[in-house]
């Protein structure tokens, strides 16, 4: 069966019996036609099946009106979080958005960065695998003047902006909190001390320790990978420590919220026996009992500034050689699981 013929503005002007620069300037809401006729051509071309052709109207202003966004896993709440804040701001600007996992593998995001760039992208918004040791595979973007903005990064470099918390701050505030709740022995869970974001909050964690003069062994640092067999390792080997910890700041909500099952099936009580600190404030901390204490992390926030921080870039409000680094603001967020003062 033959397809049936694409609908033009010439045969929605003859229609009309207007002329094919009325109906297109009327198609793209110009303010030079009046509401009534861009109603009418509006009404005949949804009547006759009119597509625009945005990817040649695209080319003509040399945007694909597309933002590329990588990240290292799809699989958390809190990057879900920060992938709605990207989608809403740059669909409420017309852009469509192309999601890409780099598994945190350096080789698949350099892959990536340069599938991205093929495809024409307008700009870039990514999280950096936790093996990334310079931002070589970002050249070519910063090299055409497309914008990049990096997501909670420590790499800087001239024409990428980064958007992120003050981590090291963070993990001061979580330690902070656990010692105003009196606990001295306080033990810490990270997924990997070698990712940037990681090691400045366990830096901020041993600050808090050191200002209120509280001893600290390296072996009350427990990696775990995220996964629930790893937390669940993670808590037992808490829990053979001796003497056992009164408090334990872990780096993720998932891994706590294991944690604290895993305690209270072994008979140890939360918070009474060891205060619990988490961080992402992930839905999951509202779910468990006792409720999880967390840093929140603001994905959807983060998100939404990473990605109007781009599209001012590419409209022109700041331009790339003025990219900065903006930090959120964050905050404890206290529930049952380390209240131990009442």
């Amino acid at each position: 069966m033959d397809s049936q013929k694409e609908i033009t503005i010439y045969d929605i002007a003859k229609k009309v019996k207007l002329s094919a620069s009325t109906v297109s300037r009327a198609l793209q809401d110009h303010p030079a036609i009046n509401k009534k006729t861009k109603k009418k051509i509006f009404d005949v071309a949804e009547q006759m099946g009119y597509r625009s052709n945005l990817f040649a109207r695209n080319l003509r202003q040399q945007r694909t009106m597309t933002i590329g966004v990588m990240v290292q896993e799809l699989n958390s709440a809190f990057m879900t979080s920060l992938l709605s804040g990207v989608e809403k701001v740059a669909n409420e600007a017309g852009y469509g958005v192309v999601i890409i996992d780099s598994l945190d593998d350096v080789e698949k995001e350099a892959a990536n960065a340069r599938n991205l760039f093929n495809r024409r992208i307008d700009g870039v918004i990514t999280w950096l695998s936790s093996g990334a040791k310079n931002l070589d595979h970002f050249n070519v973007f910063v090299d055409k003047s497309i914008p990049v903005v990096l997501i909670d990064s420590l790499h800087q470099q001239s024409g990428i902006t980064s958007v992120g918390i003050d981590n090291r701050a963070c993990g001061h505030m979580a330690a902070k909190h656990l010692i105003e709740q009196g606990c001295r022995r306080i033990a810490h869970i990270t997924s990997n001390l070698k990712t940037p974001v990681n090691a400045l909050r366990y830096k901020g964690f041993r600050d808090a320790l050191a200002e209120n003069k509280i001893a600290f062994n390296e072996r009350m640092v427990v990696v775990a990978p995220v996964t629930e067999e790893d937390s669940i390792e993670a808590a037992k080997k808490i829990m053979q420590m001796k003497p056992l910890p009164d408090g334990v700041f872990i780096n993720n909500d998932f891994t706590a919220a294991v944690c604290i099952r895993t305690f209270l099936e072994n008979k140890v009580k939360v918070p009474q026996d060891i205060a619990v600190v988490g961080f992402n404030n992930d839905p999951i901390g509202t779910f468990i009992r006792p409720s999880l204490t967390t840093i929140n992390y603001p994905g959807k926030e983060m998100g939404a500034a990473a990605a109007r921080t781009l599209i001012n870039q590419l409209n022109g409000v700041g331009t790339i050689e003025q990219a900065s680094n903006l930090t959120l603001r964050t905050e404890l967020v206290v529930r049952q699981s380390s209240v131990k003062k009442r």
